[in-house]
């Protein structure tokens, strides 16, 4: 499966950017989506992650009650909505694919998307 992110951009403190990531080349509704985030000089984290049909949804305790991950299989695309962002929010954000089960590290994931930057100032 292919993944294209996309909606990086700067924004202010305190505001929302919405990252869609489209999936081609496969069936998308058979993997567990996730989002994982690499900022300057240090090592990529996971941010959040959704299952098969959307019921179940795992986010990392730095962006819990702000990010919001979904999945509109008929479109076949993964969405992060951020709100309240914060300049520790900087960084390359990452489409992660999934055949078997949610990804919960870097190394766990099977595809990977190009990433899109994401770049919050004070």
């Amino acid at each position: 499966v292919q993944l294209q992110a996309s909606g990086g951009g700067l924004v202010q403190a305190g505001g929302s950017l919405r990252l869609p990531c489209a999936a081609s080349g496969g069936t998308f509704s058979i993997y567990y989506m996730g989002w994982f985030r690499q900022a300057p000089g240090k090592e990529r984290e996971f941010v959040a992650a959704i299952n098969r049909i959307g019921g179940g949804r795992y986010y990392d305790d730095s962006v819990k009650g702000r990010f919001t991950i979904s999945r509109d299989n008929a479109k076949n695309t993964v969405y992060l909505q951020m709100n309240s962002l914060k300049p520790e929010d900087t960084a390359v954000y990452y489409c992660t694919a999934n055949r078997n089960a949610v990804p919960a590290r870097a190394a766990g994931v099977d595809y990977w998307g190009q990433g899109t930057l994401v770049t919050v100032s004070s």
